[in-house]
């Protein structure tokens, strides 16, 4: 199981099925301010619906297709980071990631999201990370900012938050840039 720390408060974590009601809470209590970039969110009514999305990032793990991970700070569960999927045979994945209400500001992410991208790079040999963000979606985008990855571009109406479609920024860093650092 995939556990990273990160300094003496903070820690990565892969989910399992006892960070539910945890998870589920800090959710429910997060609501308002993640689904404005987060429609998944709507589907997540009861600790049930957590414990289904555990499930379902273990199956990823299992597939060796990448996981989840909760982000801790302290004894309490931060957010979430993850691979989407990992894309073998092209050396790619691509990261998404969350932070819940009162953890953001504090450098937690951009320490989270350079782990995941170490890990990604070095440790499964991948040769691209990619990031995707809402065009408005400023926070978001200031991690792979922040962490000098490459802005590629804008796709176009990319994503469909619930009446509207969303333009995205693709970010990626790359093995050879990465180990420049």
């Amino acid at each position: 199981m995939f556990t990273y720390k990160i300094d003496d408060t903070t820690k990565l974590k892969m989910l399992d099925l006892q960070d539910a009601k945890q998870l589920f809470a800090l959710t429910d209590q997060s609501r308002e301010s993640l689904k404005e970039w987060l429609p998944f969110i709507d589907y997540n009514k009861s600790v049930v619906d957590t414990e289904a999305f555990i499930k379902s990032t273990m199956k990823q793990f299992s597939e060796n297709n990448g996981f989840q991970s909760g982000i801790w700070s302290g004894e309490k569960i931060a957010g979430v980071i993850g691979f989407h999927q990992i894309n073998w045979s092209n050396k790619s994945t691509s990261i998404g990631y969350w932070l819940g209400k009162g953890f953001e500001g504090k450098g937690l992410m951009t320490k989270s999201v350079h782990a995941f991208v170490n890990h990604a790079l070095t440790e499964l040999n991948l040769n691209r990370v990619e990031i995707r963000a809402a065009v408005e979606n400023k926070k978001s985008r200031a991690i792979p900012e922040r962490l000098n990855f490459t802005e590629e571009g804008r796709i176009r109406q990319s994503e469909w938050l619930y009446d509207h479609y969303v333009d995205h920024i693709v970010y990626s860093m790359l093995a050879e840039d990465w180990n420049k650092k």
